[in-house]
């Protein structure tokens, strides 16, 4: 079988019927394939930037805005969850009034938020700037991927552009740390937000002359109380986790705010099903076993992976005392990793190569890293204990998005393309939001005992106690993803076509 043709059958729709016309924008002559493909990789990269650039400015922010140590990772967690909870509404937003203007809107609202952000006065504004942040990421993050998708047809074409895709979107979480790193050293904290400018201005230019402009579905209305609900509730659900971390499971701080998160979410679902006129989430798109385990999986490995620069960041300037841009250099080697990853992934699909192999590979090659880096000590030496396994961790973490992101948006609807898009990007970024949640509770606890929870500036030797549990449950996480992806039905590999005569 020939490379094109694997490609073709692997992104083929369940239906196995062409696309309507409107889901294919030929290009003008004058408009490369490459200049679309740079657009909307360079979407990708601002929103998945966001993600990480600030984990090494987190000391420096802390310090300027008085932030405490169990408030923190709201910096972050102000982005991600609203990234995640309204990343369906710009999914669904951009199939029915067009990818290029929903686009080209949410990369205008993500640059004023930026710029909200780099001039915020306190700590409140600057969360209340992150959460916006996040909208007009979840507004632009799945035209990104839409783009590509309706732009070039199945086969070659679309996996080596969402291969680069997908190369950016790993790639951008290494680049913050090292941006944010540079940034914050040589011009302050503020600039890891302001850099934004400069880039989203470019990306508007370039969509405005370059992009095609197909209508959308129109005449429908958005979901907008399917996108409060859910992004309420993953919210609330947060919210009790971290304050669990902070200051025990107790029924009023910590529970109260996680069943209200959860009747939210029950909440959505029935406004999904029942009163929506265009649901925020189609339920057909989850009748594929393959593809609803295929966002499993990016939820779970988005859970997994989050976590690792937050920590690595904290440990080198907490315990280690780096400067930011020591840190942010730390980095370099896992960005490098990342692009031999993808690349070798989009190679290997190419070559027609199944994608539970490569997803599989990548996770055990990650875990593997994860249980390295739990090795840390206060003394340990960086190249060996920071530096090896955070290459390993970010060279499977490239090796097996390509498969899983091909693998959660093949075989939809032409007008369920967005919210597909929107679905995949919304699971990692919702896997990640809670795997943060989640395992900076649990550092945080761990560290707690070790000092019998006296004292506000815990030891260099129980902060790294409590990172190291932290990686050991990043380990764990993969693992069972790569459970779930042998587990899943993957269709049979295509017999060879039997020889004449």
């Amino acid at each position: 079988m020939s490379t094109d043709r694997a490609l073709e059958q692997a992104a083929l729709p369940e239906s196995a019927a062409p696309a309507p016309a409107p889901t294919s924008a030929p290009l003008p002559r004058r408009v490369p394939d490459g200049v679309v493909t740079a657009l909307a990789c360079l979407g990708q990269f601002m929103v998945v930037l966001d993600v990480s650039i600030v984990n090494v400015a987190l000391p420096s922010i802390r310090d300027a805005l008085g932030f405490s140590t169990a408030d923190l990772p709201w910096v972050v967690n102000a982005y991600t969850l609203t990234f995640a909870g309204f990343m369906l509404l710009g999914g669904r937003a951009a199939d029915l009034y067009g990818r290029k203007r929903v686009f080209v809107a949410g990369v205008t609202l993500f640059t004023a938020a930026s710029v909200l952000g780099g001039a915020a006065p306190s700590a409140g504004v600057l969360v209340a700037a992150r959460a916006v942040q996040g909208l007009g990421a979840a507004i632009l993050a799945p035209c990104t991927l839409t783009i590509l998708t309706t732009t070039f047809p199945e086969g070659a074409r679309r996996a080596r552009a969402i291969a680069a895709w997908t190369m950016v979107g790993a790639v951008g979480g290494a680049a913050g740390a090292i941006l944010g790193g540079l940034l914050t050293d040589y011009l302050g904290w503020r600039w890891i937000l302001l850099v934004n400018l400069p880039v989203g201005v470019a990306v508007v230019a370039g969509s405005l002359l370059w992009l095609a402009d197909l209508p959308g579905l129109g005449g429908r209305s958005l979901d907008v109380p399917g996108a409060v609900t859910v992004s309420a509730g993953l919210t609330a659900v947060a919210y009790g986790i971290v304050q669990a971390g902070k200051d025990g499971w107790s029924p009023v701080g910590s529970w109260l705010p996680i069943v209200v998160g959860v009747l939210l979410l029950a909440l959505f679902v029935v406004v999904e099903q029942r009163l929506a006129a265009v649901p925020l989430l189609p339920l057909r798109l989850l009748r594929s076993a393959l593809r609803s385990g295929a966002n499993v999986v990016m939820f779970l490995l988005g859970a997994g992976f989050f976590g690792l620069l937050y920590f690595v960041s904290l440990y080198l300037q907490n315990v280690r005392g780096y400067s930011p841009v020591e840190a942010g250099l730390v980095f370099v080697p896992h960005a490098v990793a990342t692009v031999v990853g993808a690349r070798t992934a989009a190679r290997l699909l190419a070559a027609g190569r199944r994608p539970p192999v490569l997803i599989s590979t990548g996770l055990l090659i990650s875990a593997a890293g994860f249980v390295w880096q739990a090795a840390l000590r206060t003394d340990t030496l960086v190249a060996l204990g920071v530096i090896g396994p955070g290459v390993l961790v970010f060279l499977g973490i490239g090796a097996a998005l390509p498969p899983v992101a091909v693998t959660a948006t093949a075989g939809v609807r032409p007008q369920d393309a967005g919210v597909a898009s929107g679905l995949a990007n919304a699971a990692r970024q919702v896997g990640g939001s809670f795997g943060l949640v989640v395992l900076t509770s649990l550092a945080a606890a761990h560290t707690r005992s070790q000092t019998g929870g006296s004292g506000p500036h815990p030891s260099g030797a129980a902060l790294t106690s409590g990172y190291d549990l932290a990686f050991l449950a990043s380990a764990a996480i993969l693992v069972g993803c790569v459970l779930i992806t042998v587990l899943l039905p993957w269709p049979p590999r295509p017999k060879p076509a039997a020889s004449e005569g």
